[in-house]
């Protein structure tokens, strides 16, 4: 009931988790931000209290009262520093590598002590997800925590909701606040196994003319294309695999190679169109092609290698039809 009060009123939310989202650069967890509450132990702890002090009075022990007020401090001690171990952290992020749908997108945090004492038994628990890691922080040092979130839709991923709790030292209390800094992650459409399309007429014939005086050196095999020359075709590796393989030569000029989107059948829906093309974009960087890319009111010229990849997913990932 409170979960979807604060869910439906932002502003009541931000109020009383002290912070309004998302948080950018170091979080620092001040004494306001930390809330602290008698765990289970603790309650039963307390009932204990209880029950020696009505024993005490009732029978004026004074060894009782002496117990029961001994224990009372120690509780209160453990409530202190339950508190003392969570505040003054400092929380920020690195970088999160891009994943494909279907993926864990790894999002790393940075808690930074900030104090003489070493922070033992911090959880850092992503809430949407569930996603949790336990870590102690050592005097003066710096603890990573890696958040496995599953991604689930192409773009951007941002972080969201992260609750950091502890219980130590006497497990009696739990301690608790939450953070949500200005982290994302970007997230691939899932790619799909596919064969390439064919190049171009005039990029196939261009590719041609150049192996016919490039061929210096054997550099490599890769995956068969219906424009190579059947006197390139690795036919003892496929003898061996069953695989239709090509070789390449150092001198080889490779066909610039369109993935574009007017080649994909009519009836693919979009998230179908892009997965495809997603996997064009992995299978043309691992046959070492120029390959460029096409898609309504963008156009990605041809190049080849990591970057380009990296290009060519993004602007797949965040592609909006107008």
């Amino acid at each position: 009931m409170i979960a979807g009060l604060l869910e439906r009123n932002p502003r009541i939310a931000h109020w009383i988790w002290g912070f309004k989202p998302p948080e950018h650069g170091t979080v620092i967890l001040v004494h306001r931000r930390v809330y602290i509450v008698p765990a289970r132990l603790g309650l039963l702890f307390g009932a204990t209290l209880v029950i020696l002090l009505i024993g005490s009075i009732n029978y004026a022990l004074a060894l009782g009262f002496a117990l029961t007020f001994f224990l009372a401090g120690l509780g209160l001690a453990g409530m202190v520093h339950t508190a003392r171990n969570l505040a003054r952290i400092g929380v920020s992020t690195g970088r999160a590598e891009p994943v494909f749908v279907g993926e864990s997108a790894q999002f790393r945090l940075y808690l930074d002590g900030r104090a003489r004492y070493d922070r033992p038994a911090i959880l850092a628990r992503h809430v949407a997800s569930g996603s949790q890691f336990v870590v102690d922080i050592a005097a003066h040092g710096i603890s990573e925590v890696v958040l496995a979130v599953p991604a689930q839709r192409r773009g951007w991923l941002p972080l969201g909701r992260v609750l950091l709790e502890t219980r130590f030292p006497l497990s009696m209390f739990r301690a608790w606040s939450y953070v949500e800094p200005d982290a994302r992650c970007l997230v691939y459409p899932k790619p799909e196994r596919s064969p390439l399309p064919r190049p171009s007429a005039e990029a196939a014939a261009g590719a041609l003319r150049s192996q016919s005086s490039g061929n210096d050196d054997f550099s490599g095999l890769r995956t068969y294309q219906l424009s190579d020359s059947p006197r390139h075709v690795a036919w003892k590796a496929v003898a061996r695999t069953d695989d239709m393989l090509t070789k390449q030569f150092t001198g080889e000029a490779a066909a610039e190679l369109w993935l574009d989107w007017r080649l994909l059948p009519a009836s693919l829906g979009l998230e179908q169109r892009l997965s495809r093309l997603a996997g064009w974009v992995l299978a043309a960087e691992r046959n070492g092609a120029y390959y460029g890319l096409r898609l309504p009111g963008v156009e990605i010229v041809p190049a080849r290698g990591e970057s380009h990849a990296a290009t060519c997913l993004q602007a797949l990932a965040l592609y909006q039809p107008s």
